[in-house]
């Protein structure tokens, strides 16, 4: 009992930490970081306006990351739940405030993730990174719909 309650709790906090690792590569624009916190066949999408736009696998989430970084986003993320379904298998959700760092910290928009994670050999991983915009002030052209 008390070896799965440690595992759980280790668990937890090994997921807690990708969205905060998340947010600090999108910070440093570290592109390998970012890309290194998915699966290989991982997945970031993007709800606006009830459309949905998906970057599957690592070379579409590159090409993703290096569009949104030219609007340079300050993500600040908070209220972070999560549900364990599984010894390598969670859910999560985390709200968002984005700021521009190309216009003085200005509010730039706000939203939701929901997550879906997986641990493997390699520890605790994205397997979808879905995020819906609830206002966004500004979008890079990757992510722009009619």
């Amino acid at each position: 009992m008390i070896d799965q309650q440690v595992a759980a709790l280790v668990a937890r906090e090994a997921i807690r930490d990708l969205p905060l690792r998340y947010c600090d590569c999108v910070w440093r624009n570290d592109l390998d970081g970012i890309i290194d916190l998915f699966t290989k066949n991982g997945s970031f999408i993007t709800v606006i306006n009830g459309q949905e736009i998906a970057f599957v696998g690592s070379a579409a989430l590159r090409d993703f990351y290096v569009a949104g970084f030219e609007i340079k986003p300050r993500p600040f993320i908070h209220n972070h739940v999560l549900e364990l379904r599984s010894d390598t298998s969670a859910i999560g959700r985390c709200y968002v405030d984005l700021r521009s760092a190309s216009n003085n910290m200005e509010w730039l928009g706000a939203g939701y993730y929901e997550d879906d994670y997986v641990a493997n050999s390699d520890g605790w991983k994205f397997q979808t990174r879905r995020f819906i915009v609830l206002r966004m002030n500004e979008l890079p052209p990757v992510l722009e719909v009619n």
